[in-house]
């Protein structure tokens, strides 16, 4: 980063044309975690990772929580998904989450140069917490809120959320870019994490149609199950060497996200956040060789 902060975002990010492959990790937050500590994370998965963005899961809701992410993403040179998060509770938190974070984002002079997007989510389609005029209506307004910092607003969500309502094509209108749920474990057709492409390509290829921008970001295979992570499918397998696998196989496929623009996230950064789902274990450690490709 700059010495001196820009006065405008003129040439400041790179195009997302050009974008693909592996850029980041999900990062779970309802832990607040301190400055410090998101200094030191955001570091670690720039300079062991070459992470180009950290995008946000869950929510802190501390005052100021979003001000230290600024902060740490600007000190580690990370770009930030950022998030309003609505829950499982069905309250209306999420229009508080949602003011301050605008209210951060302009007032923070740092905040329009480390926030790469926000999104609304997690599985708002699938969780039903809108109606689709309604979920269009608030990623419009967003737009039109935060379009003179120039940061691009979308939804976080699965293709079944979409597949579900017949009438989400105003979310695809109103989104600025696609940020895509890719969990090939829970499909009924998932058997291991190295056999996850068909299953990864179907998903793909429904976004594909909607012409934006894809990110895959909530994006893994688990190394373990849990109440809330089980299979669909009887010959699914969880376990580390099938999360290895999983990733493995995308990062194989590093030509077919350069040829059609794709950037892919890891989800998640630790198992510390949420079980099973990290790169890294619960004592920091990587769980297995994670060293994917940021072009090919």
């Amino acid at each position: 980063m700059p010495e001196a902060i820009p006065d405008s975002l003129d040439n400041w990010w790179c195009s997302m044309t050009g974008e693909y492959a592996f850029v980041g990790f999900s990062y779970e937050v309802s832990a607040c975690q301190s400055l410090e500590q998101l200094k030191s994370e955001f570091h670690n998965m720039r300079e062991s990772f070459n992470a180009r963005y950290v995008r946000l899961y869950g929510a802190c809701d501390d005052n100021g929580f979003y001000d230290n992410v600024v902060e740490a993403a600007w000190d580690a040179g990370l770009g930030v998904h950022a998030l309003v998060w609505f829950g499982f509770d069905n309250d209306d938190m999420w229009k508080t989450r949602r003011d301050s974070l605008f209210r951060t984002l302009h007032a923070n002079e740092k905040a329009k140069f480390v926030t790469r997007a926000v999104q609304f989510g997690s599985e708002p389609l699938f969780d039903g917490v809108l109606s689709v005029d309604d979920l269009a209506s608030q990623v419009a307004a967003a737009h039109e809120n935060l379009s003179p910092l120039g940061i691009p607003v979308t939804i976080s969500e699965m293709a079944y959320g979409f597949m579900e309502n017949a009438d989400a094509i105003p979310i695809f209108d109103a989104v600025d870019l696609v940020d895509a749920h890719m969990l090939p474990f829970f499909s009924q057709q998932a058997s291991t994490g190295g056999a996850a492409w068909p299953i990864v390509m179907s998903d793909i290829s429904y976004f594909h149609a909607g012409g934006k921008k894809i990110y895959l970001t909530e994006n893994g295979w688990p190394s373990e199950t849990s109440d809330g992570v089980q299979p669909n499918s009887p010959d699914a397998v969880a376990n580390v060497e099938n999360e290895a696998a999983y990733f493995n196989l995308l990062d194989d496929s590093c030509p077919f996200f350069k040829q059609n623009d794709i950037g892919w996230f890891a989800h998640i950064y630790s198992d510390n956040q949420e079980p099973g789902y990290g790169i890294l274990d619960e004592n920091g450690s990587p769980k297995f060789l994670f060293s994917p490709k940021t072009n090919c």
